[in-house]
């Protein structure tokens, strides 16, 4: 600040990670993208959440502070899906947890964002906070909280922060901070779309709003109650099309509400290139390199985020919730001068490790009404069946590859973001060749999948398409591997204990994994995590889109059982497959999971 001459930040953002200049990372994107707009930023990474003056150490900003709780979810990023505690971290210094020994109040805390904002509101009375991020975007409205198995408030409601923004925070964001700049207070803003607010009284003010169940008739755990959480939900889900979403309001304690606006309306891919080409360093902050750095970064340091958004529509994503459903890609031109840039870099050694987002085949909107900026909201695009309208389509990302691969100092490149390979076996015109060219340029070894399940009704819990899809695809990849003479395999990642799945079905996907001969190094038991249909089945014991009852292993002796079941190659797991099958009555199974 005093390089530059500034007196006071208009803006400081509070963050829970530490400070890496990375359009991967939250922080840096939106304070880079305010910085391009004009205003005076200041970062506050990780704060000493217990001294106040780590609040204070810029100053007073001129306009407010900006919270968000990291890239992460606090509490995913503290606890497994077992509860237990983390002992790393890697958006910390050298990867350490915040939670362990010396380190505890300086790293991110349980809960981050109501820390936060309860040390800003400390350190400056008056002053405006507004939060966002996946910790915020998730927990927006009554949300199933695992950690505590209770349904908590809104957490603006508990954080009393002014405003949350909710989603993919640039459009919102911009539109706030110019508002607040020309003189409007926080009060006063309460149309921005892409954000929640609080609202005392007035529910009258808010007729076109559709009305939520009452926090009061979702909290419980009685069926009434549970039932209605589940269509508190749906609710939320069938308003989240920008182009046809009405206002929502939930009541809480009598006469407060909290209003959310229609979802902020998609981003061009002009100016997503625009956001991802600001002059990011591509460094963590100097002061973290005695620690050994920022773990998170080297998985990205040399990659392109090429799009975002994702309508794949997986029951356990958070995705549509927080990004969407409408893809947005990144111009090949774009695309290009980022690899220049990274080809440039010190320490690049040849190799783009990625080119991708949440789903990487998903460059383009899936057809012609997301084009125009909406989606369906009574159905999936590729479940149960591929919608007639979606548009399977690989040949930009193809050729966005192919320009990729020809700038000099380029070995390779490679795609490590999740592949949809029924979006693949979709693609009639350019399917086949997408998957020869990844198998020839794009993977080295092996191949990351994610079938998730093999069981009929674990697939259509979690929203997925039906195994045969997979098969066909390993089928059709070890073809092309074998028609362009590589060794190259799949690596199939699979989920325990996910709703639907008992211990029949754990068996079902352990006889697969027998009569394939794949031999699971790691899987990852369900994780119920807000703002994802899977919780709400996990919570309800009711898949929402029926109100049917869907079969739930709670409690970590059954987790444990199905989890030995998917790793019935460990002989440690011997006893706890033996008695799994003796429960369900299939002993006759024993001999052949040896």
């Amino acid at each position: 600040m005093d390089e530059r001459g500034w007196e006071a930040c208009d803006f400081i953002f509070v963050s829970g990670d530490a400070y890496v200049d990375h359009p991967s990372f939250a922080a840096a994107l939106l304070c880079r993208t305010l910085e391009a707009a004009g205003f005076r930023v200041g970062i506050i990474p990780q704060p000493d959440w217990k001294d106040t003056s780590s609040y204070t150490i810029l100053g007073r900003p001129r306009l407010g502070f900006l919270a968000g709780a990291g890239n992460m979810d606090s509490m995913v990023a503290h606890y497994t899906a077992a509860k237990r505690k983390r002992s790393d971290d890697a958006y910390s210094p050298g990867g350490k947890s915040g939670l362990r020994g010396k380190l505890r109040c300086k790293m991110r805390p349980d809960r981050a964002l109501l820390v936060y904002v309860e040390g800003i509101r400390r350190a400056y009375k008056n002053t405006t906070v507004i939060i966002g991020g996946i910790e915020a975007s998730l927990r927006r409205f009554a949300h199933y909280d695992y950690w505590s198995d209770t349904v908590r408030r809104s957490i603006l409601l508990d954080s009393k922060a002014d405003i949350l923004v909710y989603g993919m925070g640039e459009k919102p964001i911009l539109e706030i901070v110019r508002r607040l700049a020309s003189g409007e207070s926080a009060d006063s803003i309460r149309d921005v779309r892409g954000t929640c607010v609080r609202v005392h009284g007035g529910a009258e003010q808010w007729k076109d709003a559709v009305f939520l169940p009452d926090y009061s008739k979702v909290s419980g755990k009685d069926e009434a109650s549970l039932r209605a959480y589940a269509e508190h939900f749906m609710l939320q889900k069938q308003n989240a099309d920008p182009q046809s979403a009405k206002p929502l309001a939930e009541r809480n304690d009598g006469d407060r509400l909290v209003i959310q606006n229609p979802p902020a309306l998609p981003i061009s891919g002009e100016e997503l290139d625009s956001f991802y080409e600001l002059p990011f360093t591509r460094r963590s902050h100097p002061m973290y390199d005695k620690a050994g750095g920022i773990p998170a970064l080297k998985e990205v340091a040399f990659s392109l985020v090429s799009s975002r958004g994702c309508f794949g529509g997986c029951s356990f994503c958070a995705i549509t919730f927080h990004q969407g459903r409408i893809v947005t890609g990144r111009s090949r031109e774009s695309l290009l001068r980022e690899g220049k840039r990274i080809a440039a870099l010190t320490g690049f050694k040849g190799y783009v490790h990625d080119v991708g987002g949440p789903t990487a085949n998903f460059f383009r909107p899936g057809c012609e009404k997301q084009k125009r900026g909406g989606f369906c909201a009574q159905r999936e695009c590729l479940y149960p069946e591929p919608c007639p309208e979606l548009k399977a389509d690989h040949g930009q990302y193809l050729a966005a590859l192919c320009a990729l691969r020809e700038i000099p100092g380029v070995k390779k490149v490679f795609i490590r973001s999740g592949l949809r390979f029924d979006f693949i076996l979709h693609d009639k015109k350019h399917g086949r060749e997408f998957l020869e060219t990844l198998c020839k340029h794009h993977v080295s070894g092996q191949l990351k999948t994610a079938p998730e399940h093999v069981s009929a009704k674990v697939l259509d819990a979690m929203g997925k398409c039906n195994s045969s899809c997979y098969e066909q695809f390993r089928k059709d990849y070890e073809a092309a591997n074998r028609q362009l003479g590589l060794k190259q395999y799949l690596l199939p990642y699979f989920i325990s204990a996910h709703p639907g799945a008992s211990l029949e079905e754990s068996v079902e996907l352990a006889q697969y994994l027998k009569k394939t001969g794949f031999v699971p190094e790691q899987s990852q038991d369900f994780y119920p995590t807000p703002g994802t249909m899977s919780t709400v089945m996990y919570h309800t014991g009711l898949d929402p889109r029926t109100m049917k009852p869907v079969y739930i292993a709670k409690g970590e002796r059954e987790r444990r059982l199905q989890r030995a079941l998917l790793h019935f190659n460990k002989p440690e797991n011997r006893k706890l497959i033996i008695t799994a099958l003796k429960e369900i009555q299939r002993e006759d199974l024993i001999d052949s999971l040896k």
